[in-house]
């Protein structure tokens, strides 16, 4: 009789085992949930992250100012915008000017009211910043009375730089005239976002990441679900001895582990809750997260729910397999028989087949050869083989050794007579330090792939650039910088977009003296009245210059223009040569609208706080004036490298500590099991230090070996996530500092459980026979 309801009275009887059995099964149930729990939590933490980042995605959205595609004449209705961004001390704070141009002007969300002019509306943790006593120099560049606080819904984090102030002084952005310059007229907020698909190869890296990371908390919780296997053993013998079958003792233990995993279940959803309180303190883009984004997807809830307690089943089931349970005790001190290893070769091996190339050479991830689930595959079958390979890998060395002192010869025999138990108490770790080891290769072999400006030795270089709606010239504003305090060297030059009547197209045009030019190009030689041109632009080139109304004015390159102008690498110009260069001489500026003054500035290297200096100068000058550091900034297209690469380590190193934790309850509920073991060894006269020396080689045998095949997996793995990218291997010894990390983790396990094994080595642990 095998229908549900015989099925539903053994998961019942199971369920009060594990509730009912004293103080030893309450305290086994415990450790079960409580390392199941904290395989559910991080699961619950991981999935979501996605989450999060589409909260903070739709508030950042929502902020974005929405403008008409035409222009768009004042009105009740309608707010002139000006991005105001600054930095101060590396630390970016998000700002915009604020203008109304009628009662019904729209708010940015978040803000109450608009700030009139010389106010402002700061965030949170703005207004801590300004109040600290290292603000001093921030204070002049925002030198606006705070009159309000920006509200969650108006910022993406918690711990969000930002501020809106009110200005009396903004200009309407020209036609054709591209942010930062301008204002812009608006009349609503929430703008779309752009799409922004993610690279395919950043698909398989994300893929290949979130294996690394989650494989190691299903091997937690298929650890967590055994605790207390030998008792559970000689509970299922004692029902064989009342008449039960071997198929009900399978139910009752399903049952068993069905009410510590879902037990676990409710633990891992408190210890998320309680982690979610932290979770300002996690930074993504440097700006934390609220905890009310931190709310995994009913999908992947769902699916925890249900995986966690199958999962549970599944595994106690696995475990007994090679176990007789029979009515007068458990047959399991005897030898095991040989682990088969075809099966456990052929994880790995398969894993690899998923990531390797057909051809051998680099994929191109262009191609689409490859996907992140494909990728995922490959790293969770590369990493299940540590697993798998673990317990053959230590039956088949102990198998061998003879001899040796007595501390040495108990750990050897008790491994001799079962490996499972040691080597899962450190697959956790070693799996984690396999995915650690190939993130720590990637991160160190795509580093390259942020781009940055190299410094030429001679002192940061900064850009400023304001907007100029009535034409003009770059020498008062350069002069102003020159004279900031940490400028070293300024040079100044009018910059605009120009036309091409021909072939269609812009053409970017620079217009400054000979000195200034020669600092921005290699030039022969120079004069006023020259023109210069990069690959972009030719003599006889007809240009449309910026104009307003219907007339337009037109410009034709001179035919005496000089060809194959390169940058000056070595100067300020930093590869600013493309299209027109060109002196007062031969185009002057004078009356020309909508064009920018762009001043390029060196600053003294021995003066830590020269960049804020300038930045205050362009406060003073003009709020909406733009000052950026060329020196070490990645490009905008690979700031989803930044932020994937910057995360991986964060991650691999909250997963070691809290498997950590985990296997610390595994290995007091080891102990615990064999109490009666070590006081009968104490009880004949072995002394505690041998015992305790046995525990140690017992961790250690396993640990080595363990070492040495996740050292293996992990550089194949990091190996083939480079290959993948098209990256060489920049770090062969990467794996070092991790395996120092695996190494420490279990070394603090080993000691922690020292104590308990002094208590159980008493004698007086022998009264229940």
């Amino acid at each position: 009789m095998t229908g549900p309801r015989v099925w539903a009275r053994d998961l019942a009887m199971g369920a009060r085992f594990a509730v009912t059995g004293g103080r030893e099964g309450w305290l086994r149930t415990a450790l079960t949930a409580v390392g199941v729990g904290i395989g559910v939590a991080l699961l619950l933490v991981m999935t979501s992250v996605p989450e999060a980042l589409e909260a903070r995605e739709k508030r950042a959205s929502a902020r974005e100012p929405l403008s008409a595609g035409t222009p768009m004449a004042a009105g009740p209705t309608t707010l002139l915008f000006q991005p105001a961004d600054t930095v101060y001390r590396g630390r970016d704070i998000g700002g915009a000017l604020l203008r109304p141009e009628g009662p019904r002007a729209p708010k940015p969300p978040g803000v109450a009211e608009l700030p009139g002019p010389g106010e402002m509306v700061v965030s949170p943790a703005l207004a801590r910043l300004l109040r600290s006593a290292d603000a001093e120099l921030l204070k002049e560049r925002l030198p606006y009375r705070i009159t309000g606080t920006i509200g969650d819904q108006g910022l993406v984090g918690p711990d969000e730089l930002a501020y809106y102030a009110g200005s009396d002084r903004l200009v309407v952005r020209g036609p054709g005239t591209s942010p930062p310059y301008g204002a812009a007229r608006i009349d609503a907020f929430d703008r779309p976002a752009w799409p922004h698909p993610m690279r395919p190869e950043l698909k398989v890296l994300v893929g290949m990441a979130c294996a690394v990371l989650l494989m190691p908390v299903a091997v937690l919780i298929g650890t967590a679900v055994r605790f207390g296997g030998e008792r559970r053993d000689r509970r299922l013998a004692a029902l064989r001895l009342v008449g039960a079958d071997s198929r009900m003792t399978r139910r009752v233990a399903a049952g068993e582990a069905l009410s510590g995993s879902l037990l676990g279940l409710v633990v891992g959803a408190g210890f998320f809750l309680v982690a979610r309180r932290f979770a300002p303190s996690v930074s993504f883009y440097s700006v934390g997260v609220f905890p009310s984004d931190v709310v995994p997807c009913v999908l992947a809830a769902v699916s925890i729910a249900v995986a966690v307690p199958v999962g549970a089943v599944l595994v106690s089931w696995f475990a007994l397999r090679g176990v007789a349970i029979e009515p007068l005790g458990v047959v399991r001190e005897t030898a095991r028989g040989p682990r088969r290893l075809w099966w456990r070769i052929l994880l790995p091996v398969v894993g690899l087949a998923l990531l390797i190339p057909p051809d051998g050479k680099a994929p191109g991830l262009y191609g689409g050869w490859i996907t992140g689930y494909q990728a995922a595959a490959g790293a969770v079958l590369l990493m299940a083989g540590v697993a798998a390979l673990l317990p053959w890998l230590v039956g088949a060395f102990v198998a061998r050794l003879r001899g040796g002192p007595p501390s040495w010869q108990l750990a050897v025999r008790r491994l001799q007579l079962d490996s499972g138990p040691a080597s899962r108490a450190v697959s956790g770790i070693l799996v984690a330090v396999a995915g650690a080891i190939s993130l720590q290769m990637l991160l160190a072999g795509t580093w390259l792939f942020l781009p940055v400006f190299k410094d030429d030795g001679h002192g940061p270089v900064v850009t400023a650039g304001r907007y100029l709606p009535s034409g003009g010239d770059a020498r008062d504003l350069t002069e102003t910088f020159r004279a900031t305090k940490g400028v070293r060297q300024a040079v100044g030059h009018i910059t605009f977009e120009a036309s091409r009547n021909n072939s269609g197209g812009v053409v970017s045009v620079a217009v400054a003296d000979c000195a200034t030019l020669r600092e921005l190009a290699e030039l022969d030689s120079c004069t006023d009245g020259d023109v210069f041109t990069g690959p972009y632009a030719r003599p006889g080139m007809e240009l449309s210059l910026p104009s307003r109304g219907r007339e337009k004015r037109r410009w034709t390159v001179p035919a005496s223009a000089v060809t194959g102008t390169r940058p000056r690498e070595d100067s300020l110009g930093r590869g600013g040569v493309s299209g027109v260069l060109a002196t007062p001489g031969a185009l002057d500026t004078r009356g020309l609208p909508d064009v920018s003054a762009v001043v390029r500035m060196r600053l003294d290297p021995s003066s830590p706080w020269a960049l804020e200096y300038v930045r205050n100068t362009a406060a003073r000058v003009d709020p909406a004036i733009d000052v950026f550091d060329t020196g070490f900034r990645p490009k905008e297209e690979d700031t989803d490298y930044w932020v994937l690469l910057r995360s991986l380590p964060a991650g691999a190193a909250l997963t070691l500590a809290l498997i950590a934790v985990s296997l610390m309850l595994a290995t007091h509920e080891q102990l615990r099991e064999r109490k009666r073991a070590l006081a009968t060894l104490s009880a004949f006269g072995t002394r505690t230090s041998t015992v305790a020396l046995s525990v140690i080689w017992q961790t250690a045998i396993p640990v080595v070996l363990g070492m040495a095949l996740a050292v293996a997996s992990g550089v194949a793995l990091g190996w083939t996530m480079l290959t993948l990218v098209s990256r060489p291997v920049k770090d062969w010894f990467a794996f070092l500092p991790v395996v120092g990390w695996g190494l420490g983790v279990i070394a603090l396990i080993t000691a922690a459980a020292l104590p308990t094994l002094w208590r159980l080595t008493r004698p007086d642990g022998l009264r229940a026979d």
